[in-house]
Order: structure tokens, then C-alpha cells, then sequence
């Protein structure tokens, strides 16, 4: 028996970013097994220069027709490959910091990196999957990986619990996801492919019984723990503080940017006749979402913790647009997504320099930095004032955009609640701020009072504030280019 796999010369050069990538993870187990007596300072170039050669070989495949390959498991579009360039930038902006980070903790470096490429990998699959098996595969890819990271500081109780709570759950919503994919294969006669599924339900006249009404509710328990929405949020805060900083800047982004990609394909192809359903539920978590992380983040003592509940919050912003379900929704997302990851990489650097200096991650111990380090202060203050929305920085023009597409599609309700909640998140950013400048003795704890510019970071003046200084200006200026940026999306994405 012949078996035709679609994979054409063309097509699999269309795969390259992909292939790239696996390419890198065979090379960096190949010279770690070589130099494994040695020191190896270089390694990290393995990662970093293949992440940087699949964003360059992704942008020249820009226009490339849709197709799908790998017997219609993958699909290959410009919107999926939008989403792979976010990860793909979040990955090599995350990758120094990761590195500076492992050096001065004197942790392994291989494994992790082999953990940050793997994740990577099954992230990207996951925004072009097209198959109910691939989806699962590639979400397990990027999980386990999660998992892996979040508890690579073994010696440290607090990321065995945080790792523990994140691989129960992450199970547990994994096998809800799986379940609600199995009713979707019976009710479509045996489909295992989205568009394939969607024609079963209406073939064997499924799409009205009980069963539809299971499926989409397991499917959003999964993507909601995927994403921290209300309710399934309760593993982010452990999380969050319990893992590495690096590792916390790379979840943060990427598990936000891939399965909001998943959430955006399966609402558009598998559920568009109980659109209105799965939106409303949507709504729900995302206003949920938006008022409990903003409350919940000014009571927080630790930074991570602000940061979880911070991230909470604003997912459920992003949320607006993915249940308008239009073109410019999807465009607001993307837009939003991509200020995001500059402004939220931007202040967790700016967090992993200063615990790296002092030990500590208490917010009280930020007073007084700015007479101490006043080009780390000035460099936190634009990159959380942008996560809050104060004009006129990038994060005010994507969350204007976001909530303009929100009221254009009657969502008057969410975006009511979301230009409130997000007043509430200025205060409590504005507090940090506060304490950065301040000067009072009696505020000043002992960790500021001892802060010096020597970092144990082996190259952190090249590479750690190098990257926190681009975050600043992306953070900063990124959203006077607002206009451009989502007119290409819209032309050449959806």
C-alpha cells in the first residue's frame, strides 16, 4: 500500500523554521555530549542563532499560499505563521536572559535550553495544527516542557511545589481537553481534522444533541487552564513564584500567544454554529478574569505574584478580541500580543537584574532603587506603566485598539469592565513606581540599602540590560507605529 504524504519540495521548505529548529536540538546534544568535561560558556549561540535563522527563513515566507501538509494534520497559513513569529521573538528574547540567569544559580544549561527549543517547537506546531491528535501532541509538548522548566530549581521548596500543583492540573485539564476532542470524533462519524469534524456534525446532523454542548465546555476548560483564565487560574501564582524568572518570561508569552491561536482556529472552524454559546462563556471567563487579577494583584507582597495576577488580567483583556470573532478582533489580538511581550519581558528583566543583585523579590525592597540604579528604575518604570495603559506609551494604543474592535462588536459590557479594571491596574503599577523613586529612610529596606551595579551575571552588560533596553524602547515607542502594524496584519494575516 502506498501512502502520498502531501510534502512536496515547496512545501517542506515551508517547514523550514520548523526543521530548523530540530536541527538546533540535534547539534546542541551532539556538542554537549563532545564538550561534556568542559565549560562551555558558548553554548547558548546554538539556540539562540537558530531561533534567530527560523524568524528570518519564517518573514521570507511570508505570502506563501495556505496549504496543508502531513495528510491534513498541519496547516500552513499567514495567520498561524503571525502567531510563530510572537513565539519565535519571545524565545530569542527570552534566551540571554535564560542564560545569564543559569550561569550565576551555577544550574545545568544544556537540559534547560533543550527544554526552552522543545517548548518552542511544540508551540509553533500548535498554531498551525489542523488535526484533534496533532493539537494534543503539540499542547503535551509544550506542557511537559512547562513543567520541566517550572521545576528546575530542584533544591528549591518552592518550585517543587509550584511544579507539583502545575503537573496535576496540567493534567487533569489536558484529559478534559482529550475527552471533549473524543466526543467530537463520535459525533462527526470518525473525524479526527477540524474542517473534517465540522462537515461530520453537520452530516450526521450532530451539531444540535446534547454532545456539542460537552465538547465545547471540556475544550474550554483545557484552553482555560492553558491560558489562566478565571477559574483555572489557580496554578499561576504558585507558579509564577516558584519557577525561575526567565522560565516565568518565556510562559508568560508563549502559552498565551499559541493557545490563543488554537482558541481563534477551533471558534472559527469546529464551533461556528454555537458561536454565540462558546462566546458568551468566553465573555464570562474574560470579565472574571479582568476584575479578579486586578484585585487580587494589589494585595500582592511578592513581584511574581503581582506579575501572576497581572497576567491573569490581562488575558482577559485579550480575550475581546478573540470572541469578536472578526478580522479586526483577530487583528487587536495580535497587535496587543505583540506590545505585550516587549513590555512584559521588558519588566520581568528588569526583575530577574534586580533579584539577581539583592536575593529578593519582595515588592517593599524596590524602595529607594532609583538614587541606587537609576537606569534599572528608569527602565522598570515605562515597561509597567505600559502593562497599566498610561498614555502614551505602547500598551495604551493596544489596549485603546483592543476595546475600539471590543465596542464595535457590541461588547459594550467587557470593555466597560475592562476600561475600568484597567484604572485599577494603574494603581497598583503607580505604587511600584512610587517606591522606586522614594528617598525616606524608614522605607528603605536592607537589601536596597546594600544594592550595588555589580551583577554575578557573566555578561549581563551586554546581554541582560542590552535586552531589557529594547523592551524599553518597543514598550515606549512601539505603539506610534500602531496604524502600519495593523494594516499589514489585516491585509496579509486574516
Amino acid at each position: 500500500m502506498n501512502l502520498s504524504f502531501d510534502l512536496y519540495i515547496p512545501h517542506g521548505l515551508s517547514i523550514l523554521p520548523e526543521c530548523i529548529l530540530i536541527l538546533s536540538l540535534v547539534i546542541l546534544i551532539i556538542v554537549d555530549l563532545i564538550y561534556a568535561e568542559k565549560n562551555t560558556p558558548w553554548l547558548h549561540i546554538i539556540p539562540f542563532s537558530g531561533l534567530v535563522i527560523s524568524t528570518i527563513v519564517l518573514f521570507f515566507h511570508w505570502k506563501e499560499e495556505p496549504f496543508t501538509i502531513f495528510m491534513g494534520s498541519f496547516q500552513i497559513n499567514t495567520s498561524s505563521k503571525i502567531f510563530q513569529f510572537l513565539i519565535l521573538l519571545c524565545s530569542v528574547l527570552c534566551v540571554p536572559l535564560s542564560v545569564d540567569y543559569i550561569k550565576c544559580t551555577e544550574m545545568v544549561i544544556t537540559e534547560f535550553l533543550l527544554f526552552i527549543l522543545t517548548a518552542t517547537l511544540g508551540a509553533i506546531f500548535l498554531c498551525g495544527a489542523n488535526d484533534s491528535v496533532t493539537i494534543f501532541v503539540s499542547l503535551e509538548c509544550l506542557s511537559l516542557c512547562s513543567y520541566l522548566l517550572s521545576g528546575y530549581t530542584k533544591r528549591d521548596i518552592r518550585s517543587n511545589e509550584a511544579t507539583t500543583k502545575y503537573l496535576l492540573m496540567g493534567g487533569t485539564s489536558s484529559s478534559i481537553l482529550t475527552y471533549g476532542f473524543s466526543w467530537l470524533y463520535g459525533l462527526s462519524g470518525g473525524q479526527t481534522q477540524l474542517q473534517e469534524i465540522a462537515k461530520g456534525l453537520m452530516r450526521t446532523q450532530m451539531f444540535d444533541s446534547p454532545g456539542t454542548l460537552i465538547a465545547p465546555i471540556c475544550i474550554m476548560v483545557g484552553i482555560g487552564f492553558k491560558l489562566s483564565l478565571v477559574p483555572f487560574h489557580q496554578w499561576t501564582p504558585d507558579v509564577y513564584e516558584g519557577s525561575p524568572t526567565p522560565v516565568v518570561a518565556f510562559l508568560s508569552v508563549v502559552s498565551k500567544v499559541a493557545v490563543s491561536a488554537l482558541a481563534i482556529r477551533i471558534s472559527n472552524i469546529v464551533f461556528p454554529f454555537s458561536s454565540n454559546e462558546w462566546h458568551l462563556v468566553l465573555e464570562i471567563l474574560a470579565i472574571s478574569s479582568m476584575v479578579l487579577g486586578n484585585f487580587i494583584a494589589i494585595t500582592q507582597k511578592s513581584m511574581k505574584r503581582m506579575l501572576a495576577y497581572s497576567s491573569i488580567s490581562q488575558i482577559g483583556y485579550i480575550m475581546i478580541g478573540v470572541i469578536t470573532g472578526d478580522s479586526n478582533g483577530y487583528t487587536s489580538v495580535v497587535t496587543y500580543m505583540l506590545f505585550y511581550i516587549f513590555m512584559n519581558l521588558g519588566t520581568l528583566a528588569c526583575t530577574i537584574l534586580f533579584s539577581s543583585r539583592t536575593g529578593t523579590d519582595n515588592i517593599r525592597d524596590y524602595a529607594g532603587l532609583y538614587p541606587k540604579d537609576p537606569l534599572l528604575a528608569s527602565c522598570f518604570a515605562p515597561c509597567l506603566l505600559s502593562l497599566g495603559g498610561v498614555p502614551p506609551l505602547s500598551g495604551f494604543f493596544g489596549k485603546l485598539y483592543l476595546f475600539w474592535c471590543g465596542w464595535q462588536a457590541g461588547l459594550y459590557s467587557s470593555v466597560l469592565i475592562g476600561l475600568f479594571t484597567s484604572v485599577i491596574s494603574i494603581y497598583y503599577y503607580l505604587k511600584i513606581i512610587k517606591l522606586l523613586i522614594t528617598k525616606r529612610n524608614e522605607e528603605v529596606t536592607y537589601y536596597t540599602k546594600n544594592y550595588t551595579n555589580f551583577s554575578c551575571f557573566l555578561t549581563s552588560k551586554n546581554v541582560i540590560e542590552l535586552s531589557i533596553m529594547i523592551c524599553v524602547v518597543a514598550s515606549t515607542m512601539l505603539g506610534l507605529a500602531i496604524d502600519p502594524i495593523t494594516t499589514m496584519t489585516q491585509n496579509y494575516i486574516f
